[in-house]
């Protein structure tokens, strides 16, 4: 039986998203069919419409989100019909190379599909009035009214969570308190350095926060969304575009440098402050991203003080057992949600959602259905 239902549909690049009718087939094996309830506008889908990542087209874009499950297919398991679910972008097959070594973001099967922008098995399960494929962005496509998941992506929560706090764990929100609590060493009292204050670098002082850090030290161009960082947990702001990062960073640690920076603003130039703030020994943890094709430059004096350096995409997130914790923490009002609401709209203002993205005035938009 075929389902339909409005999507918002990107053809080409920098070209705005069409809301239109989809449909997609059957169920198969363990698929899951969520109806979407709130799905925020994140910095990488600007980047697919943008072109700088590159998926094939046409596609929905949309991968932090939360919903209802409204149906589940023949094999699924673990998620029920009517359970409230965030989604995971980051599904695996648990026996490659890779989740052997505890490595899920690696998996070879997700690594090899998800570029082709299909499901997990590597096939389509939605398309356009014509019959035409169309893709899903990570897994998910969540900017429409429903989305075709495997079982292990809905990750039930606690129904009490509301829809539009709940899709923000999805995505940033995992990313930055993961990055923190999973990825960085952050020992009881060090000193951390925020670089990028939008949703994940909020989060990011959260979980930073959460850790034990004693100073935590935000850094942005914005003297808005340095606001905000005190407000979720910085002890300490720097304006980059009037101070000088790496002085206050020597200035605040007896010369040394901070214990650990998590950058989130992902420039070249925020990379270079990253690895030349931290001290010897420390730890740089990045999160933010620029152009794939792009080439960043360091001084290399800059890496040589036994620094450790680590790419972090997803937090190291296990989302089975993550968001419902991350869900908890907001509940118990332990993790900030609502200050990473700039607004709430419709599906067909998504364009000037992204507009206002990318003219940096927004931190965290989402699609309310």
């Amino acid at each position: 039986m075929s389902l339909e239902y409005r999507a918002a549909v990107l053809h080409a690049v920098r070209a705005p998203m069409q809301i239109e009718t989809v449909a997609a087939g059957p169920l198969r094996g363990n698929d899951v069919l969520v109806r979407i309830r709130a799905a925020g506008l994140c910095h990488t889908d600007l980047e697919v419409i943008a072109g700088s990542l590159r998926y094939p087209m046409p596609i929905v874009l949309g991968h932090e989100a939360a919903g209802i499950v409204d149906e589940i297919g023949p094999e699924a398991r673990g998620v029920a019909v009517g359970d409230h679910v965030i989604l995971s972008w980051n599904p695996h097959c648990g026996h490659c190379f890779y989740c052997d070594r505890d490595l899920p973001i690696l998996c070879e099967a997700y690594l090899a599909h998800g570029p082709k922008a299909v499901a997990f098995d590597g096939t389509h399960r939605t398309r356009l009035a014509n019959g035409r494929d169309l893709g899903q962005l990570m897994f998910l496509g969540a900017f429409a009214e429903y989305c075709i998941v495997a079982d292990h992506q809905a990750i039930a929560v606690a129904k009490e969570l509301p829809f539009d706090r709940a899709c923000l764990i999805g995505c940033g929100v995992m990313t930055g308190v993961g990055a923190a609590l999973n990825i960085a060493e952050i020992g009881y009292g060090d000193t951390a350095m925020v670089i990028g204050c939008g949703a994940v670098g909020l989060a990011a002082v959260q979980g930073a926060r959460l850790a034990g850090a004693g100073t935590i030290v935000a850094v942005d161009l914005d003297d808005k969304k340095l606001d905000l960082a005190e407000k979720v947990g910085a002890t300490d702001r720097i304006n980059a575009g009037g101070e000088d990062v790496l002085a206050a960073a020597k200035a605040k640690t007896g010369g040394r440098g901070v214990d650990v920076v998590l950058e989130a603003a992902g420039s070249p130039a925020s990379f270079r402050t990253s690895v030349e703030a931290v001290r010897p020994g420390g730890q740089v943890i990045w999160l933010g991203k620029t152009d794939v094709d792009s080439e960043v430059g360091f001084r290399w004096g800059s890496l040589m003080a036994e620094k450790r350096i680590r790419r972090s995409s997803y937090g190291g997130a296990r989302p089975a057992r993550d968001f419902p914790l991350l869900a908890r923490a907001y509940l118990d009002g332990k993790l900030l949600l609502d200050e990473l609401i700039t607004r709430h709209i419709r599906l067909d203002e998504i364009n000037d959602g992204f507009a206002a993205l990318e003219r940096g005035e927004a931190i965290r938009s989402v699609v309310m259905f």
